[in-house]
């Protein structure tokens, strides 16, 4: 989001990031984890994880503030070869681990409907990966979940969203990442109640009365996607060696051949990709300047994921064409216009742009 002063608000929470007093942070952090290992009964935290470099380099810091870590992940139905190693290495860290695989016919159905309603296979993905560690955090009387990045400092976010520590049942009303949906609204014929169960979060009521910390790892250390890369890689982390799937990193959106069908979706939307994010995060970092962040992006193109596009077109049981339809049904016409017969963006950033015939 674009603030008053031309600057988006992504760019004005990482300059904020010069006035934050770390030391005070952390030792907030070091208080928490005071608080939830004196209560712990067993686990002392939950740590949300993909395989991911970032969630690699949550366990080995919880590791080093000497928590007993249970890690939970969300199996994915797309999960990659290098996915399951880069998971298998983390549970060999030294933690316990539970791959939580959801009923496949579930998924399928969800997420052709997700994709059908909000152009976006994420809904599923999102309600999952949020519901099911805190579910097991109430369920198991566990008194600490350890997220990674918060969202609002590093993507954008007002002054107010910044300040917050906290993922629980306020943050998920104020913000819009389950497309302002509960698994309640999407029950129908082909998805009962029963279905959804894994998607649910744990009620409110459950969430205080067990007196759960739910927080961002982010809110208390710097974030650095190049830091948490470093420490997972000297972890036994690995990287796509082939280069990034989308996007500018080898190491990032690796995990999962649907994620990618995901940014993909941006790009009709919006009029940017993946490779935007990612080049956006070195400039404000001082590693890359902005005329060469236009080089690269004229160089690689949209990077429209079509290998993953057809592999998700087989989980969910549809053609290419109904692939297409679908597609079309969500390129904003606020942003795209036919031009020589031709999907283009007027005035586009990189004036030599590879329009798709």
């Amino acid at each position: 989001m674009i603030e008053a002063d031309g600057v988006c608000n992504a760019c004005h929470g990482h300059d904020g990031k010069t006035d934050i007093n770390w030391e005070a942070r952390q030792s907030q952090l070091l208080e928490i984890i005071r608080d939830v290992k004196a209560r712990a009964k067993g686990y002392d935290c939950i740590v949300p994880v993909s395989g991911g470099k970032d969630s690699t380099w949550q366990v080995v810091k919880c590791l080093e503030f000497g928590l007993k870590v249970l890690a939970v992940t969300w199996k994915t139905p797309g999960r990659t070869v290098i996915g399951q190693k880069n998971l298998d290495n983390l549970a060999a860290l030294g933690v316990d681990h539970i791959d939580f695989t959801i009923n496949p016919r579930v998924e399928r159905v969800f997420t052709l409907k997700s994709l059908e309603r909000t152009g976006s296979t994420a809904v599923p993905m999102h309600m999952a990966l949020f519901a099911i560690p805190l579910r097991l955090a109430v369920a198991m009387d566990i008194p600490l979940v350890m997220w990674g990045e918060s969202p609002h400092m590093e993507y954008g976010g007002d002054e107010s969203d910044r300040q917050r520590n906290q993922l629980n049942h306020e943050w998920f009303q104020r913000h819009g990442i389950l497309q302002n949906t509960t698994p309640d609204d999407w029950i129908d014929e082909d998805l009962t109640r029963a279905d959804l169960e894994p998607y649910y979060l744990p009620s409110e009521e459950e969430f205080r009365s067990n007196n759960i910390q739910s927080i961002f790892l982010g809110y208390y250390l710097p974030w650095d996607p190049q830091t948490s890369l470093q420490v997972a890689l000297e972890h036994g982390f690995s990287v796509r060696e082939e280069g990034p799937k989308v996007g500018y990193y080898n190491y990032a959106d690796i995990d999962c051949d649907f994620i990618s069908v995901h940014h993909y979706f941006k790009w009709l939307k919006f009029g940017f990709t993946r490779l935007f994010d990612n080049l956006s995060i070195e400039i404000r970092n001082g590693r890359m300047p902005r005329a060469e962040a236009l080089t690269i992006l004229e160089r690689m193109g949209p990077q429209v994921p079509e290998d993953d596009i057809v592999k998700l077109c087989a989980f969910l049981g549809i053609s290419r064409e109904r692939f297409t339809k679908i597609e079309e049904q969500f390129r904003n016409h606020d942003v795209w216009q036919k031009i020589d017969g031709r999907w283009a963006i007027p005035d586009f950033l990189i004036k030599n742009w590879r329009w798709a015939q």
